[in-house]
């Protein structure tokens, strides 16, 4: 099986082997993907990322895989927590929340952190995660697929914020309302502690579509689409797009 590395700030990771297809997710600088048995229609890849998410990913985007540059290997290492970069050959570029850094880049403006300290500054709570939701991701408009403060979905916020503390979860709402343990006999959505996660849907079938994380003190902080993107909901003094997200909740799950 070959691996990858993303070579480029943020890759779209697309349904099928065309650049028009839906994105369903995004791949960031630095990060390592393996190209699935069978998945090539050149020049476009089936990968896995590490994440176990499959998708398609053009060439253009990817590398051969080189450990030294992976967050997986032996040497220095740093994530990008959004900063401006030269490579060795003196190109300059943006890097998203979430990146890995090369060896030999030179950050010009913005913040990294060293691999062996983010449990430091990340450490793993929830808790915590809720709080990086609110301060990495201020602003951030509505992306589908998107997993940056570039532009990132409600799954994608809560996978990346988790990530960053340590927390593992899937990349799909669907797949997330499966995680941790249930407290839908606890207390009311309202009532919920910083970090709890809240899941919704606006199908017939209840299929979830839809995550926020509680911040405590009747509000949540999520990404959606109706709000253009980030968005605190006051749940103890409900707007009407607040009202309309309490109707469709479903339950709630607390992840450690």
């Amino acid at each position: 099986m070959s691996r990858f590395v993303v070579r480029v700030s943020v890759a779209p990771v697309n349904a099928e082997p065309r650049a028009g297809s839906e994105q369903v997710t995004q791949a960031l600088a630095g990060h390592p993907v393996e190209q699935l048995d069978n998945g090539e229609r050149e020049p476009w890849l089936a990968v896995r990322l590490r994440d176990g998410y499959e998708g398609w990913m053009h060439r253009g985007y990817l590398s051969e895989s080189d450990s030294s540059a992976s967050p997986n290997g032996n040497g220095p290492a740093r994530m990008s927590l959004g900063c401006v970069v030269r490579d060795a050959r003196g190109a300059r570029r943006a890097l998203p929340l979430g990146a890995w850094l090369d060896a030999a880049a030179v950050v010009e403006s913005g913040e990294t952190v060293e691999r062996d300290e983010m449990a430091r500054r990340f450490p793993v709570s929830a808790a915590a995660a809720a709080h990086t939701a609110c301060t990495r991701f201020e602003g951030t408009p509505y992306e589908w697929g998107g997993v940056t403060p570039w532009g990132a979905d409600c799954s994608g916020l809560v996978q990346t914020v988790f990530g960053l503390h340590g927390i593992a979860l899937p990349r799909d709402a669907r797949a997330q309302a499966e995680c941790g343990e249930s407290i839908a006999s606890g207390p009311a959505l309202a009532d919920l502690a910083a970090g709890d996660l809240a899941f919704f849907s606006d199908r017939d079938d209840g299929r979830i579509t839809h995550v926020a994380i509680a911040l405590g003190a009747s509000r949540l902080v999520h990404l959606g689409l109706g709000r253009g993107g980030y968005a605190i909901e006051q749940l103890a003094a409900p707007d009407a797009y607040a009202r309309a997200l309490l109707s469709r909740f479903r339950w709630a799950r607390r992840v450690r």
